[in-house]
């Protein structure tokens, strides 16, 4: 019970909505549920961030092939990941606050080599890792100036959009998903209806949360593709010619 109680003090509630909840059996606290529901969403959000893209890797070096994913689209969220890191360090945000950002963008550093790798093109791919290499250090060890911080973070969410609506015209262009991994999809689709429901209970203003909307409905686009595609690839097309 100690074990329990200490795991949800440290991730969920306050402690004085543990006695709301399980010493005065007040379940239907208000203000306690937003506290609970909003942690849940946050640690939902943070997994589904840390683990979106290790199914995409996976399956890309599985088939050896990086058909389907767009490389426009891949640079584009790069830039966002980058971004997001640029402007945490620079506002001296802890390292447990963007240690998870650092993990996301190294994956789409991966991914962006591998679909360079893929296509015949691994001189690039490697020239590419030598480049982020050396961006990566300029984030670490230089602050950024404060204007050049605020417009990188205004640019993130619209940069995000334009990555999934590349990524859903590259599908719709070439008829099928390629090798686009569904979990990656659904779990991104799950993550920015989180972020939404999380930016909604926090902002409340339909301005403020507006581009979580335009993020959560390209997602849902990205999923639909999915869905409508399924079953269809490149190997299935061969076949019927």
């Amino acid at each position: 019970m100690d074990a329990m109680k200490s795991f949800l003090l440290a991730y969920f509630i306050p402690e004085k909505c543990y006695d709301e909840f399980f010493v005065r059996l007040q379940l239907f606290h208000v203000p306690c549920l937003r506290i609970a529901l909003r942690k849940t969403l946050g640690i939902w959000v943070m997994l589904g961030s840390l683990t979106a893209k290790l199914p995409q890797m996976f399956k890309v070096v599985g088939a050896k092939s990086s058909e389907g994913l767009s490389l426009p689209s891949s640079l584009v969220e790069l830039y966002a990941a980058a971004g997001t890191v640029a402007v945490q360090i620079g506002r001296n945000f802890p390292l447990d606050a963007w240690g998870d950002s650092l993990f996301i963008l190294v994956q789409m550093v991966v991914i962006t080599f591998l679909i360079l790798h893929y296509r015949g093109h691994t001189v690039r791919g490697l020239a590419f890792l030598l480049l982020c290499c050396c961006l990566l250090c300029v984030l670490l060890f230089c602050t950024l100036p404060r204007l050049v911080l605020t417009a990188v973070q205004v640019s993130i969410a619209p940069t995000v959009i334009v990555s999934r609506l590349l990524q859903a015209w590259t599908c719709f262009q070439i008829g099928h998903t390629g090798q686009l991994s569904a979990l990656s999809i659904f779990l991104r689709f799950a993550g920015s209806q989180a972020q939404l429901i999380s930016s909604a209970l926090e902002m409340g203003e339909l301005t403020k949360i507006l581009p979580y909307v335009i993020i959560y409905c390209s997602d849902g686009l990205l999923a639909a593709q999915m869905l409508c595609y399924w079953g269809r690839g490149p190997g299935l097309k061969k076949k019927v010619e």
